[in-house]
């Protein structure tokens, strides 16, 4: 029988109940103690009632940050638009592990188009719903970033130009990871891949190539460009929500680590996606119409050796050679640089 009543911290020793008033004070945590919380001040993750876009079932890889990223994203947009959705899903990983022929782990009216057409597709249901009188129905198109950098990307501008009513969520997992980790111009300099091999004097992928397609969503001057990290489900969640809000062409950049293209452990997804934006080589940012609306600073800077160490893509760059010690020096500047432009620094 227990003898002591704990409130907020005080004790009040009782010799006749067995009451135990325990406050909770992680309420932003996603443990199932957030259940035991009055429902106002639960997060949405320990509802029973929350959305669930992608249910159980489908055969992605142990610790894939794009399943994380996509649950997420998609949770928040079903919720944002009162479940009144429509997804268009490139070709890619993502189609591949949730929709095995004939089954599907999709919760949500969703279309598959070609490896390098989900921008037109979605922009072709975004005027469709609208000539049947249902605006309130939203449109989000997916893809990774091969489909999206690459072979979608003329269908993207064309989508931002046209200012088509289409969230875009690009899911970031910087190759061609369906198809057997082929290099795309999403992939970093100096990480391993199927075709950028760790051999010859400049091992990896080449410095000076690959396209950083928030900026150039920029370019095109739509009503919202953002990036979001798995590392950080609130900030995606809300951003999505936001970008939920609008219309016209919204464009959402996820970093997603691979364990299997990355040469990572699955335990380390949320570690490696954290320091990648600690570290600065991926910045969180928002902005309205082409200028930067908000950043998140960066509380406890890391050198990008943190973040390199743990991939297998990269483990050429630690053979202590002073070429090795270069190619780190010069992806630690990318870092910097990234830091400064988009102004970090606490």
């Amino acid at each position: 029988m227990l003898a002591t009543k704990t409130d907020v911290g005080d004790k009040k020793m009782t010799s006749d109940t067995a009451v135990q008033k325990v406050k909770f004070y992680q309420t932003g945590t996603h443990t199932v103690g957030n259940r035991l919380m009055d429902e106002s001040g639960r997060t949405v993750q320990a509802s029973p009632n929350r959305s669930n876009a992608i249910t159980s079932g489908h055969r992605a890889c142990q610790g894939c940050g794009e399943a994380l990223g996509a649950r997420y994203a998609l949770d928040a947009a079903m919720r944002a638009a009162v479940g009144k959705i429509v997804a268009v899903n490139a070709t890619g990983c993502l189609e591949v592990f949730t929709t095995p022929y004939p089954e599907t782990s999709w919760q949500i009216p969703w279309l598959h188009s070609l490896f390098g057409n989900a921008p037109a597709v979605a922009a072709g249901v975004a005027a469709g719903l609208r000539v049947r009188g249902l605006d309130d129905t939203k449109v989000v198109a997916q893809g990774g970033g091969g489909g999206t950098a690459d072979i979608g990307f003329s269908c993207l501008s064309g989508m931002f130009e046209r200012n088509d009513d289409v969230l875009y969520i690009c899911y970031d997992n910087e190759a061609y990871m369906n198809t057997g980790v082929q290099r795309s111009s999403a992939t970093p300099p100096a990480a391993r891949t199927a075709t950028t091999p760790a051999v010859g004097d400049a091992p990896g992928n080449i410095f000076g190539t690959g396209k950083k397609v928030p900026e150039i969503a920029m370019a095109h001057n739509i009503p919202y460009v953002a990036t979001a990290s798995v590392a950080d489900l609130h900030d995606l969640e809300d951003k999505v929500t936001r970008a939920m809000e609008m219309s016209g062409a919204r464009y959402i950049h996820i970093m997603v680590p691979c364990p299997l293209g990355w040469g990572s452990e699955p335990k380390d997804t949320i570690l490696i996606a954290r320091l990648a934006v600690e570290s600065g080589l991926f910045p969180l940012f928002e902005a309205e119409h082409g200028l930067i609306v908000a950043t998140s600073k960066i509380r406890r800077r890391v050198p990008v050796e943190e973040y390199l160490r743990l991939q297998r893509r990269f483990a050429h760059l630690f053979k202590k050679g002073d070429e090795d010690k270069k190619r780190i020096a010069a992806i630690q500047r990318m870092a910097h640089a990234n830091i400064e432009k988009y102004g970090l620094a606490v």
